[in-house]
């Protein structure tokens, strides 16, 4: 299966603190936040409707930290930059339980734009672009029936983070396709299941 970029978009709390001026430095806005790690996503569906939910394993990033920068956008807006970690105006680091990164606002229109409107609490979520290099599905049952698929996310290229307008964590064609796979080596393991219960049977 061909890797595609995928967007998530958070509800996370977002700090936001300002400096004042001094005779040699200019002013200073920077918002914070972190990303929690193993910790599951609200409950999305894919195209057939199944419910899963989905986690970043703590370290899903460490190799790509250490090999790539990561831009911060407005709103997902590659013509509206906001910062980069190879100028040091956006700062990614890893521990093992979140993902936490601070970001100075430049002095710009779209700068002062997310600085007022996440100041305010307009924006509240924040979105990261990442390509998933290396992951995991497995499921559980339901209480009623039916199944609970869980996506584990254990290694990515992280390249964008964006404060955004809505925090939703949607479902996505990445998650339909590797859940549909998932899906497939369940029935099949199932299927080879009842052809030894049945050549067991023959036997007897």
């Amino acid at each position: 299966m061909t890797k595609t970029k995928e967007k998530r978009t958070l509800p996370i709390r977002m700090e936001i603190r300002e400096t004042e001026a001094t005779e040699t430095e200019s002013s200073k806005r920077t918002i914070t936040g972190a990303i929690k790690y193993d910790t599951d996503s609200e409950e999305m569906r894919d195209y057939y409707g199944d419910s899963f939910v989905e986690q970043i394993a703590a370290g899903a990033f460490d190799e790509s930290l250490a090999a790539r920068g990561v831009v911060g956008l407005w709103s997902h807006d590659t013509s509206q930059v906001l910062g980069n970690t190879r100028s040091g105006t956006l700062r990614v680091t890893s521990d093992k339980t979140e993902l936490r990164f601070e970001l100075d606002l430049p002095n710009t229109t779209h700068g002062n734009d997310a600085f007022e409107t996440i100041r305010r609490g307009d924006v509240d979520g924040v979105s990261f672009g990442m390509l998933v290099t290396k992951e995991k599905w497995a499921s559980e049952s339901r209480e009623g029936g039916g199944k609970l698929y869980k996506r584990t996310i254990l290694n990515a290229e992280l390249y964008e983070i964006s404060p955004v307008a809505f925090p939703a964590y949607p479902a996505n064609e990445v998650s339909a396709r590797s859940l549909g796979d998932f899906k497939a080596e369940e029935r099949r393991a199932a299927d080879e299941y009842r052809k030894k219960l049945l050549l067991m049977e023959l036997d007897l």
